[in-house]
């Protein structure tokens, strides 16, 4: 994979590890578990998240104050043969607190400010270490039409997030935009998920989405990725950054609450360790493969 490209991709993973926009808009949990193994080696990939969003309500009509929780346990086999030791690369976690403010700017706009901190490592050292700590900031405009009024549901989110993962000193945008352009039919442009989605009936709905996933997270024993090469390439942390396209199947169990399941393949596979200035030093894998996903969530709509 070339360089710049690469590094694009990375840059679009810290943006999907700093929010999902339409579930930032309407879910308020999740249980969700992972699972694709790897061609061409015996490796595996299992990732179990839950998050909860806790909206309260202000004085103020459409203002509200909401704080989130997230979990992430990732479970990486690494079965490759390698001149290192594998054994604390096999599991990695995150932990997120999030703390929202939304309001009504005017009749047609919404505001959402949102401030967090993840701490993402592999806690070898079973302690919490200064690198392991993420933080992060974001602002959106939130323009939704619908309603008996409205012919076309629309949704428009502009927006710019920061992390301190991406090394820069400026945030990065975030567009997404959804629209219900037939009765049963609707499509989302945007990132981390574009798709197009058929509501068979009230209970039943089938999508086609390319979609980005991925995650980052510390390694706190930092250790030579390439000890029989020249130089000294520490691994200080872990990237996996998936491009996939694939279907999806979502059952109402209730007005709210939704079995959902996805499965497709990965375009793009780039699982790699970096050093301390993110560039790379050993890939892991990057043959595509199968990608499974599967859950339950409660949404507002």
């Amino acid at each position: 994979m070339k360089k710049p490209l690469k590094k694009l991709l990375f840059l679009l993973l810290i943006v999907l590890s700093t929010i999902s926009t339409k579930a930032q808009l309407s879910d308020l949990a999740r249980v969700e578990y992972t699972y694709f193994p790897q061609s061409s080696s015996d490796n595996s990939f299992r990732r179990y998240r839950t998050f909860a969003n806790f909206p309260i309500e202000l004085g103020k009509e459409g203002t509200y104050l909401v704080p989130g929780l997230e979990y992430r346990n990732v479970n990486f086999k690494f079965e490759d043969n390698t001149d290192f030791g594998t054994y604390h690369l096999n599991r990695f976690q995150s932990f997120t607190a999030t703390l929202g403010y939304v309001f009504n700017w005017n009749e047609d706009w919404k505001v959402a400010i949102q401030t967090g901190a993840k701490a993402a490592s592999n806690f070898s050292t079973n302690e919490l270490l200064k690198d392991d700590l993420i933080y992060k900031g974001a602002i959106y405009l939130i323009r939704i039409k619908k309603g008996e009024n409205v012919e076309k549901a629309t949704r428009l989110i502009l927006g710019l997030n920061y992390s301190t993962t991406a090394g820069f000193p400026f945030p990065l945008p975030v567009v997404n935009y959804y629209k219900e352009f037939r009765p049963q039919w609707s499509y989302m442009l945007g990132i981390p998920k574009t798709n197009i989605k058929y509501n068979v009936n009230d209970r039943n709905v089938l999508q086609a989405f390319v979609t980005l996933d991925g995650f980052y997270a510390n390694v706190q024993d930092n250790f030579d990725a390439t000890p029989f090469d020249q130089g000294d390439q520490h691994a200080n942390s872990m990237s996996m950054t998936i491009v996939l396209a694939g279907l999806g199947y979502e059952y109402s169990i209730t007005d709210h609450l939704a079995f959902y399941i996805y499965a497709g393949h990965t375009l793009i596979n780039d699982i790699r360790l970096r050093d301390e200035d993110r560039n790379d030093v050993y890939t892991i894998n990057d043959v595509n493969t199968f990608y499974a996903r599967s859950g339950l969530k409660f949404s507002l709509f």
